[in-house]
């Protein structure tokens, strides 16, 4: 996989603007000041470790938002794709569409090779700034799907 430097935990996350459900536009800036943001990258929708993936999370939305974070997954798929894989798997935080690849690209995790981003989870604070980062080595690899745990172990860390 063929990837450029995305950002280290400390510096500044990249900011975005991109489709959501219904093709309304969803900002990583709409939550400053306000929220702290997970955002999960997964390859592809429709893919067995991505439907693996999303439900993990949402089993644990509940207990991310408890800490004062929203949680939002992006992948390259349309928008429409990712409304009608948002359904099929019962997922309730918005997939995000990065169709561009702009973003997943400023975040490191667009694999050149195959045009599409890999599989990671970034926590970016109410201040904008990255603070966790898990990007898997493998994303096609189920073994290598990033923490919850240790994600809720970050957001633990943050102040409320």
């Amino acid at each position: 996989m063929t990837t450029h430097p995305g950002p280290t935990v400390g510096q500044r996350a990249p900011e975005f603007k991109l489709k959501g459900p219904g093709g309304q536009p969803v900002s990583l800036s709409d939550f400053r000041g306000r929220r702290h943001v997970v955002l999960a990258f997964f390859p592809l929708a429709f893919t067995p470790v991505c439907s693996h993936q999303l439900p993990e999370l949402e089993r644990s939305r509940a207990r991310l938002e408890s800490l004062g974070a929203t949680l939002l997954g992006l992948s390259v798929d349309s928008w429409q794709t990712n409304e009608v894989f948002a359904r099929q798997l019962g997922i309730g935080f918005p997939l995000l569409s990065d169709f561009k690849r702009e973003v997943s690209r400023a975040y490191g995790v667009l694999d050149e090779e195959r045009f599409y981003s890999g599989r990671a989870v970034f926590l970016v604070d109410r201040d904008g700034q990255l603070v966790y980062s898990d990007v898997s080595a493998n994303p096609g690899d189920m073994a290598q799907i990033p923490s919850v745990a240790a994600l809720i172990g970050s957001l633990e860390a943050l102040p409320r």
